[in-house]
């Protein structure tokens, strides 16, 4: 006689479902550490995006005196770093560096056009030019190029050019002046996303840099969430003050209430 006869049918489709639910969970085992990754890059994804939003609708004031408040550092950029147009961003530091070099290497260049093709979308291309201020680091040809991938902006410590065609595209770029002049022949490609000092603030890669009409801020990657959260308090409290101030005419009383100048 069959053994399993006389055994309820229940039981024995119960037992069935559990085992295959035992051998399907032994495959997804195996391939969990790759679903792992996938959703920590996904969460990582999820996070930057996040930040970029929120620094893209701070001010620029805002998040150095959150900067200045919380690490007690100046990460600002000087008055001469200044738009070619009225422009607002935020993105991470792609970052890219030309020593000064007198030569006529072809190749001289190769490494800066390199990083531009190999950046991704809402990066900031953070251009130092060694003693730069009268060299254009990047015009017309460059500034179509990282529209083109998707960066948020650029920022130059030397010149740019092609000003007229940037801002047909509507590309926007922070430079401290323009220039007609080129770096070809007269600099060399000396790294891309390295350490930099860029108008004298420190910009490591992915740091985040937000940009307004009030200047560039440089907010290192690892403090960015406190940093954002204190700008975003900072910016509440100043846009309410302003009816305060027209309503009791006092720019004291409205410092009381609000705690914040």
């Amino acid at each position: 006689m069959n053994k399993f006869v006389g055994l309820p049918r229940r039981s024995f489709i119960c037992g069935t479902l559990i085992a295959a639910s035992i051998f399907l969970t032994g495959i997804a085992g195996r391939g969990w550490p790759a679903f792992a990754r996938n959703a920590q890059e996904t969460a990582k994804l999820n996070d930057d995006a996040s930040l970029l939003e929120g620094f893209r609708h701070v001010e620029a004031a805002s998040v150095s005196d959150a900067l200045e408040q919380i690490s007690e550092r100046k990460m600002y950029m000087s008055h001469r770093m200044r738009p070619i147009f009225p422009s607002k961003f935020a993105g991470f530091a792609l970052t890219v560096l030309l020593k000064k070099e007198s030569n006529r290497d072809p190749d001289a260049l190769k490494g800066m056009l390199a990083a531009i093709d190999q950046g991704s979308a809402n990066s900031v291309y953070v251009m130092v030019v060694e003693d730069g201020a009268d060299i254009a680091g990047m015009g017309g040809l460059m500034g179509t190029a990282m529209a083109a991938r998707n960066f948020s902006g650029a920022v130059i410590d030397g010149g740019v050019r092609d000003t007229a065609y940037l801002q047909k595209i509507g590309f926007p770029v922070y430079a401290l002046g323009i220039v007609p002049s080129t770096s070809v022949s007269h600099y060399r490609f000396a790294g891309s996303n390295i350490p930099v000092v860029c108008d004298g603030v420190a910009v490591n890669p992915a740091d985040i840099i937000v940009a307004d009409a009030d200047g560039v801020v440089v907010v290192p990657r690892a403090t960015a969430p406190q940093i954002l959260a204190l700008a975003q308090e900072m910016d509440f409290k100043e846009h309410s003050m302003y009816a305060w101030i027209e309503k009791l005419k006092s720019i004291q009383e409205a410092v009381k209430k609000f705690g914040r100048l």
